[in-house]
């Protein structure tokens, strides 16, 4: 364990990472191209861009780039970069205005041009349309402020794209849209040369493609907002204001402005605005917010209490301690943000496509043109000119680039509701092929906190010395079944020996120490007797049943000579037999592997509804036992919350940590189970695979549409103006496909349905 957080720490010292929100993409071809434009730069090791959140993630060594340099390449494509705001919320409502008056405008100038296609239709010929409308200036004054004004972005971007070498949607619009106004434009001068020219006008398919692609971005980005409701939500959470006392004086601070060390006073019903540790007084807290338990918990002096909770009736004084960055709600916030900006490796197909799709659709436009200029309608211009516009519009990469992205937000966003953190999209898309999960038992299906139900001492020892002796050595232990016989022997009014002379601690057995000069041994059955322990069989029948009724039982040996026994009982959670059922109901293998012995792992077991067990395994057996099931090909999930279970966390192919648990265990997990509960496992495998399925769906739309669409325009059966639309369309149903993950409900709520 040791070797792998220095390995961790010395990657970390390495390398840093930066997110830059980024304004100017349009497709997955933009994003591919930032991509590639960061990642050649000198001590750039990664960089994710994703188009839904317009956000560029880069791991880089910092003694070589930094910050500065990634936003003056990414200026030089021809995008616009910034760091991202802390918030994790990007303004987007100056630009939802932006495209909302765009597209207004561009509807109001495009709608009169709608009746000039009744010219282009003979079974509308009897349609008696006024001169002024279908006359070729008139449309020109209509079209030009739309083409060049509301559709100059397009132009510029089509630009940059051209100088950056890779073409994207802008170029296909500026391309298609172009040819259909320039015609006309050639149309309108012809005839004005010679009013017997017949006219074959396209103003409104530039016009009405314009218009129906700022639609479709509109709504887009519509959708796309809802899929942070899960960061805002989280973001809502923080109190804005602190009550600080500084030099004797009460102040009224903006969050941002408190520090470390403050003393922040919390009034009745107030949110508790930072992390830290009370002070002076005592009230009921309600981290409902954090732990999902409804029922509040009572806090008192040196008692921790978490930011964004709610005190409730007692006034409190709070040192602060994890304030901004280091609170645990940012820290929350933090990790589904990088959740959501990671590249999942499914992703890379969608990449791949991108990058070559629009230089080959334009490669089949100009063919569709030769071919029907040439052969279907030989002669005829405008028909072979109209065909290909169709073929450009229709095939814009952009659903293509959203399939993946959006359904990474949807699903890790209503996973971070549910209080089930992934660390990136590659984990949440990783987490559905699982096929066997391994459970720890404290403190995963059990609750963690073991209390002390029995002491049976031999009569040849003076038990208060006895147990004294006993106490003042688990003392010095952290392991939560050593703190359990402190408490109930503390509750039993014992007073501890003096501080031990010597103490070691036998990982996954128990411990030896020197207290008072008296050598104690305390522990299992299997450290005893490796210690030269002799055990009657009535204190191993006496054991046996007692493990039988899933205590667990502590062995206590003094100078070698057996002393007493005292029993622990650990009760499983009131939700892990029926989240272990919901497991199963997916298709899971269920495992249990502990350090405890046989006898108690079992009971739990059957307690819990788990068919397989492993006791009395150490840690490094946990991890050896995840990497025996991985070498008969199966994909092993292991779930814990101890510095013990970090090892096993780490080989897993997804290590899961309960959110109780400790910090260690977490840092080396994928997900986190924040509200400590069985039932979030079964909803974060759940959500893995139901995530997966959208993206599989997105995908597979996204390139039939592609795929029948653009053999549909090459045969001249679509107008470019109905291209247009279902451009626009195809984007906004891959997003709207992707939210449908946001009404996931969970699965003891879907059970009960």
């Amino acid at each position: 364990m040791e070797v792998y957080i220095a390995r961790k720490d010395l990657l970390a010292m390495a390398k840093q990472t930066t997110t830059l929100q980024i304004t100017g993409m349009t497709c997955a071809s933009c994003a591919s191209r930032i991509e590639k434009g960061l990642g050649r730069m000198d001590g750039v090791a990664s960089a994710a861009v994703n188009l839904t959140m317009e956000t560029a993630r880069v791991e880089y060594d910092g003694d070589v780039t930094g910050p500065s340099a990634f936003m003056d390449r990414i200026d030089a494509l021809g995008f616009k970069a910034a760091l991202r705001r802390e918030s994790g919320l990007p303004g987007k409502s100056a630009e939802l205005n932006r495209l909302r008056m765009r597209f207004y405008i561009a509807a109001v100038l495009s709608l009169p041009l709608i009746a000039s296609m009744a010219g282009h239709f003979e079974f509308l010929s009897f349609l008696a349309l006024p001169d002024w409308l279908m006359n070729p200036w008139f449309q020109l004054a209509l079209a030009t402020p739309v083409q060049f004004w509301i559709g100059g972005p397009y132009y510029v971007g089509a630009y940059k794209a051209l100088r950056g070498g890779s073409p994207n949607m802008e170029v296909l619009v500026a391309i298609g849209t172009s040819a259909a106004y320039f015609y006309s434009l050639y149309e309108t001068i012809a005839f004005a040369s010679d009013p017997m020219h017949r006219l074959e006008l396209y103003y409104e398919t530039s016009a009405l493609l314009i218009t129906f692609v700022l639609l479709g971005k509109l709504l887009e980005t519509l959708a796309k907002g809802r899929t942070s409701q899960a960061i805002g939500a989280l973001v809502g959470l923080q109190a804005k204001h602190a009550s600080v006392v500084r030099d004797g004086q009460e102040l009224r601070l903006a969050i941002d402005d408190v520090l470390p060390g403050d003393l922040v006073l919390v009034k009745p019903g107030e949110k508790i605005p930072v992390d830290g540790t009370i002070e002076t007084g005592s009230s009921y807290v309600d981290e409902s917010m954090l732990t999902g338990e409804s029922v509040p918990v009572r806090k008192q002096a040196n008692d921790r209490v978490i930011g964004a909770t709610l005190n409730g009736k007692g006034a409190l004084t709070v040192r602060a301690g994890g304030v901004g960055r280091d609170s645990v709600l940012a820290q929350i916030i933090r990790v589904v943000e990088e959740a959501q900006g990671a590249k999942a490796p499914i992703q890379r197909v969608a990449d791949v496509i991108s990058g070559v799709f629009v230089p080959i659709v334009i490669g089949l436009a100009v063919v569709t043109f030769l071919l029907w200029y040439f052969a279907f309608s030989p002669g005829h211009f405008a028909d072979a000119l109209r065909t290909a516009i169709a073929v450009l519009v229709i095939a814009c990469p952009c659903a293509l680039g959203l399939a993946t992205p959006t359904s990474i937000m949807a699903g890790s966003g209503r996973a971070a509701e549910l209080g089930i953190l992934f660390k990136s999209g590659e984990h949440l898309e990783r987490a559905h092929a699982i096929d066997v999960i391994l459970l720890d038992k404290t403190g995963t299906v059990t609750e963690g906190k073991p209390r002390l139900t029995d002491a049976a001492l031999e009569p040849a020892f003076e038990a208060d010395r006895l147990l004294g002796w006993i106490m003042a050595a688990e003392g010095s232990s952290e392991h939560p079944l050593a703190e359990a016989i402190v408490a109930g022997l503390r509750a039993r009014g014992v007073v501890p020996a003096a501080e031990p002379d010597a103490f070691e601690a036998v990982p996954g057995f128990g411990i030896s120490a020197v207290v008072e000069g008296r050598a104690l041994v305390i522990g299992t059955r299997r450290l005893l007797l490796q210690r030269g322990v002799a055990l009657s069989e009535a204190v191993l029948a006496r054991q046996a049943a007692q493990e039988g009724e899933a205590k667990t039982v502590v062995l206590a040996a003094v100078d070698g000579v057996f002393a007493g026994s005292l029993a622990v009982a650990d009760t499983i959670k009131p939700t892990s037999r029926a989240a272990i059922s919901a497991l199963k109901a997916l298709g899971l293998e269920v495992m249990m592997v502990t350090g405890d012995n046989e006898a108690t792992a079992l009971a739990v077991a059957r307690q819990a509804g788990i068919e397989r067990t492993l006791a009395e395994v150490l840690p490094e057996g946990k991890a050896a036992e995840v990497k025996r099931l991985q070498a008969q090909g199966k994909k092993v999930a292991m779930v814990g919350d101890g510095i013990n279970d970090a090892p096993a966390l780490a080989a897993a192919d997804i290590g899961i940590a309960m959110g109780t648990g400790t910090d260690v265990a977490m840092e080396t997990a994928d997900i986190t189970l924040m509200r400590g509960d069985l039932n979030g496992l079964a909803d974060a495998m759940d959500l893995s695979r139901r995530t997966m399925a959208a993206i599989k769906q997105n995908l597979f739309w996204a390139l039939a549409y592609n795929a029948i669409g653009i053999p549909i325009a090459a045969a001249g059966l679509l107008a470019p103006w109905v291209a247009g639309a279902a451009m626009a369309l195809s984007s906004v149903s891959v997003v709207l496909n992707a939210l449908r993950l946001q009404r996931y409900r969970k699965q003891g709520k879907r059970a009960a349905a």
